[in-house]
This record gives C-alpha cells, structure tokens and sequence, in this order.
C-alpha cells in the first residue's frame, strides 16, 4: 500500500533531506503554514512509515575503523531463520540482507583492524547453517546515497 502524500508532505520531505535539523519553523514560513502545522505533518509522515527517522550520519574512517565489508553468504535455506538471528546479533553487522542469486544473504559490517576482520569471518564460517562465504572489501567510496533524489521522490506524485 502506498502513503498518500500532497504537496506540502512532500515540500517537508525535501527539507528534511536536505538539512536533518531544519526546524520546523523554517519549513513553516516556505509553506506558509504554522510550525505546530508542520509537526503534525511530520509526525503524521512517521505514523504512516514514509519517515523512517532521521539520524547522525557517523564517518567510521575518521574513528579508525576499516572500510565496510560486504559478506556474500550461501546459506541451508532450512537453517537461514535461526542463521539471521545469530549475524544480526553480531555487534559489527550494519546491515543484513536476503537477496535474490547465488547467494541468499548480504552481509555489511564495519570492523576496527584487519585483525578483527579475519577473526570476524572466521566466525560467521563456523555458523550452522552456511554453505558458503565470499567476502568483498570496500577500497573507496564512490557514491553514498541515503536518500533517493528529490527529483525522483516529486515524479511518484
């Protein structure tokens, strides 16, 4: 099911893709609409899921941690349930995935030394249930988007 979104919802979205902290004052005085307005609208976005939260945007380089690894895993499809219990539970994992293809599950985590993330791999290949493990290390960035543009978002409506 689709959320029904209008004009200002989406004028409210696009601030806040721009800038997280815009008050909602400021968003107020562009649609000429009262803050508490805004708030409501906001709040009203989050109930219905198009607002999944917003966040501090953390630069792991800068703290000394590795690039992120992504970790192709084939699994038991009969042990995959209990399998995604054990790998989110694993303090490094960002973000686990079930994925169409050769391999069922993606796995992204951010470890502090190569150290760590040999004995991290070690780890997740000693798990019941994983047939088989490719590992893809990150050596640079190109492009990081947490957002799809306005642009794209403004042709759904």
């Amino acid at each position: 099911m689709f959320a029904v979104l209008d004009r200002i919802d989406f004028h409210i979205l696009k601030k806040l893709m721009e800038d997280g902290r815009i008050s909602y004052r400021a968003i107020a005085e562009e649609t000429q609409l009262t803050d508490v307005a805004i708030k409501k609208r906001v709040e009203s976005l989050k109930r219905k899921g198009v607002l999944a939260g917003i966040k501090a945007e953390i630069n792991y380089d800068v703290l000394g941690f590795e690039k992120p690894i992504f970790i192709q895993i084939r699994s038991d499809l009969s042990k995959t349930k209990d399998l995604l219990k054990r790998i989110e539970s694993f303090e490094h994992v960002m973000e686990v995935y079930q994925v169409l293809g050769e391999y069922n599950l993606l796995v992204k985590a951010v470890l502090p030394d190569m150290k760590a993330i040999k004995e991290f791999i070690t780890r997740l290949g000693s798990l019941d249930g994983i047939l088989d493990i490719k590992t893809l290390m990150v050596l640079e960035k190109i492009q990081k988007r947490d957002t799809l543009p306005a642009s794209v978002l403004q042709k759904r409506f």
